[in-house]
């Protein structure tokens, strides 16, 4: 995004105080909740310990989010730059690692060439990853008996581009009207069979195994942002075991769950869900994003049929089969980074293949806000860790903390604000200011620079990445568009 580009909407660090900020969300008419001062350490619900059935205690309320960086070898091993953002992961404070990063569970179902793979030739390396993670935030902080750490395993379906990052190479589980033809598919392009599909739960399973041997506290089963597992959810239309009814669109998850269950006894599960979707949106009138016109739209899973509003009852039909499974983590995201990014990432400035945002970001965070306490009140016993907040920058902590202390979430989730910022949770958790100048201002670079073929990381703030050469070509990239 251009540097003369001016926000229609004020950047959040134009406002001073939580009394500008309150000012602004009631002239606006957003409805979202703020604490005016933040408690001491000792009365702070960041520093709330969480019980799993399991027998585990997750340390704290907060939790990082997985993170992937497009910056492993094409064989699926990580790199240096791999290692240096798990090391963030480590000493970020935080006591729930909720995936670290999307792990594919084979070659073909990398959304890039360089995502990491779990199979029996990368074991070792993530044996030595989660050694790291523990060697890392015992340094920092003294013991892990109370981290929780998981691996979110991933097959990235119409997203796929195991061989080149401009070449998508789609694995789909139905022909979508929009979505086909926006990433140059014909309206008759194949979808998975049925038999293809049982391959891939076989992957994941095998994948599960190799995880609880590397000695991981549990596999996020991925379903969320319109990779493979988000998919089958909005198969109505698609025929045979996987696909219409709502029995048939949940029985790849279950049948993965019940996999792990037998393969990996003992091994816990947990899932990221887009708890609700919207049609896909593209560039309108002056770069402003504009809802594709369908309707009614039926894919949009948690969505209502106009493809415009969520509609959480098959969401909750969803959880209630989780729960049944025995799922206790649950971290709730919403939409597309492909298609509607700003529902699930909402920001001022959009990656370079994004449009201007076409409401208040704020909106957005309240959205993902209201959703998980949706949730959360309907399924108490569920452990759920919302995400969002990146847009709320210094006032995070303000929201975060009336969200947990309200019971409107069991988790805060820290995603690319770590990336700059990789002790914003332990600066909270131990009552200490903000650094400013590390906060995620929320430029997007982190995406647009995969989106070219670059390693993802934090361009304007860390200067691993700002002095290196993929620096340079991300100017050049965004000077260009």
């Amino acid at each position: 995004m251009s540097e003369k580009y001016k926000p229609r909407f004020p950047r959040m660090a134009q406002l001073k105080t939580v009394a500008d900020l309150r000012h602004y969300l009631q002239t606006n008419d957003i409805d979202l909740p703020v604490d005016e001062a933040l408690v001491p350490p000792s009365e702070s619900p960041f520093n709330q310990s969480i019980p799993l059935k399991s027998g585990k205690t997750i340390g704290n309320s907060l939790c990082i989010l997985p993170m992937e960086g497009w910056d492993g070898t094409t064989e699926g091993r990580p790199t240096d730059l791999t290692r240096n953002r798990w090391q963030k992961f480590a000493i970020s404070g935080a006591k729930l690692l909720f995936g670290c990063e999307a792990v594919a569970v084979c070659h073909s179902g990398k959304a890039n060439p360089n995502q990491l793979v779990l199979n029996e030739e990368t074991f070792a390396d993530f044996v030595a990853l989660r050694r790291l993670l523990l060697e890392e935030h015992t340094a920092a902080f003294g013991t892990t008996d109370d981290l929780v750490i998981g691996l979110q395993l991933t097959h990235s379906g119409r997203f796929c581009k195991p061989n080149s990052s401009k070449t998508f190479e789609p694995k789909i589980v139905y022909s979508h009207p929009i979505l086909n033809s926006k990433f140059g598919m014909a309206a008759d392009y194949p979808p998975l069979l049925d038999e293809d599909i049982d391959r891939v739960i076989e992957q994941y399973v095998d994948a599960a195994v190799l995880a609880q041997k590397a000695g991981f506290d549990f596999v996020d089963v991925k379903h969320c942002h319109g990779y493979l597992g988000h998919e089958f959810l909005s198969a109505v239309h698609r025929e045979g075991r996987y696909g219409g009814s709502f029995e048939n669109r949940t029985r790849y998850l279950r049948t993965i769950v019940a996999g792990i269950h037998k393969a990996a006894p003992g091994l816990e599960i947990g899932i990221r869900l887009s708890a609700f979707d919207m049609l896909p949106f593209r560039k309108g009138p002056a770069d402003i994003g504009i809802p594709e016109a369908i309707e009614p739209y039926p894919f949009a899973f948690g969505g209502a049929s106009n493809g415009l509003e969520p509609d959480l009852t098959e969401t909750k039909a969803l959880l209630s089969l989780v729960e049944s499974l025995g799922i206790q983590l649950v971290c709730i995201t919403g939409g597309s980074p492909y298609y509607n990014p700003h529902l699930m990432r909402p920001a001022l400035f959009p990656p370079s293949d994004g449009y201007l945002p076409p409401e208040d970001p704020l909106l957005g965070v309240k959205r993902q806000i209201d959703v998980t306490y949706a949730l959360k009140l309907a399924f108490p016993e569920l452990v759920f860790i919302g995400s969002g907040y990146s847009y709320l920058q210094e006032w995070l902590p303000h929201v975060a903390q009336h969200v947990l202390r309200s019971g409107m979430a069991d988790s805060v989730g820290f995603g690319r604000m770590v990336l700059s910022y990789p002790t914003m949770p332990a600066d909270l958790l131990a009552g200490r200011s903000l650094v400013r100048n590390q906060i995620c201002r929320t430029f997007s670079d982190c995406t647009t620079a995969p989106r070219n073929g670059l390693v993802s990381g934090c361009y304007p703030l860390d200067t691993l990445y700002k002095k290196s050469p993929e620096a340079g070509q991300l100017k050049a990239i965004k000077e260009r568009l």
